[in-house]
């Protein structure tokens, strides 16, 4: 099979959206009249962002997730994406799954694959994605307010209990770790809050490399501080009596606490939204948490003084140190 034969076999469909698809030199996209397009890529490096052993269909599903995650963020809806993959050699088994997983997710989004570049080389995987936001409406990490609340959608902590489980530093029982994995290797992109949030929240990140780093770009492009209170890690917040457990699971819940406050401060690998609303767009909050059936967690609040400071459930700062993921670090 030659590189042109497994473009049109595993990853060339009909175009949708797009005015022109996979096959050409270039795709064409018909952005919608007075919308601003949403540009993100990332790159997934075997033995950086994923394991060897990773299930083909899962690690296709984070390869676009994790993009569709940063588009979220910017309250943007994805419309398509190209894909850059290096493989090592063609299997054509590892193929089907990962094509599988990769436009199983673009279905579910209406996201349709337009083009990019196969080679061979060490297993590396890069996906572009677009999307689009009405003007103004975009969530930016700039536009944090003092007084603004600080929100984290779903929960946080588990991916990073996942891998110190592959690690062999912590230890679970095998169905909390299936669902730690699966936090892990399949996250959920949080389309549906990003859009909702639009005209409500002031600024959100997506959270990749950890909670407290991520909120930092924030803190730095906005300007200003941030207390966050750790109250909400000794148990999980809901609203309303239907709603699914939000802040940190029940698997994390019964780590060590200072286990709880590393792995849900600094874990990454979360792919949840962390973002600033004002204080008087509570119920608004609220309502598009229930819109987009996405819990949220109030976990602090945005500060005129610069800098992060993060207290126990007691209300006393802890001086401890929760260093996010850095590639060069």
């Amino acid at each position: 099979m030659g590189e042109f034969d497994l473009i049109t076999r595993y990853f060339k469909r009909p175009s949708q959206r797009a005015v022109l698809g996979v096959g050409d030199d270039c795709a064409l996209l018909a952005p919608t009249s007075g919308m601003h397009m949403a540009i993100s890529s990332d790159m997934l490096v075997e033995g950086r962002h994923f394991l060897s052993t990773v299930d083909p269909a899962r690690l296709g599903h984070k390869a676009l997730a994790v993009n569709l995650s940063d588009l979220a963020a910017c309250g943007a809806e994805p419309t398509a994406f190209t894909l850059a993959l290096s493989l090592p050699r063609i299997d054509e088994v590892w193929l089907e799954g990962f094509s599988t997983g990769l436009l199983q997710l673009a279905n579910e989004h209406r996201c349709e694959l337009v083009g990019g570049d196969t080679t061979q080389g060490p297993l590396n995987i890069c996906i572009t994605a677009f999307g689009e936001v009405p003007p103004g409406d975009a969530l930016l990490r700039q536009n944090a307010q003092v007084g603004d609340d600080i929100y984290v959608s779903g929960t946080v902590g588990d991916a990073r209990l996942a891998l110190e489980v592959f690690r062999g530093t912590q230890a679970i029982d095998a169905k909390a770790f299936e669902a730690v994995r699966a936090r892990m290797e399949t996250p959920t992109p949080r389309i549906a809050l990003g859009i909702a949030l639009r005209a409500i929240a002031n600024a959100a990140i997506d959270v990749s490399d950890g909670l407290l780093g991520d909120l930092g770009h924030i803190l730095q492009r906005s300007q200003v501080g941030a207390q966050i209170d750790t109250t909400w890690l000794q148990h999980s917040n809901t609203f309303g009596e239907d709603a699914q457990a939000a802040g940190i699971s029940l698997t994390l819940a019964h780590l060590p606490w200072n286990k709880r406050i590393e792995f849900a401060l600094a874990g990454g690998d979360d792919y949840e939204l962390c973002f600033t609303a004002p204080v008087h767009q509570r119920e608004m909050v609220h309502a598009a948490a229930w819109e987009s059936n996405t819990p949220v967690t109030r976990i602090g609040r945005i500060t005129q003084t610069q800098g992060l400071v993060v207290t126990d459930p007691e209300g006393h700062p802890i001086t401890r140190r929760f260093a996010s993921f850095d590639h060069f670090a």
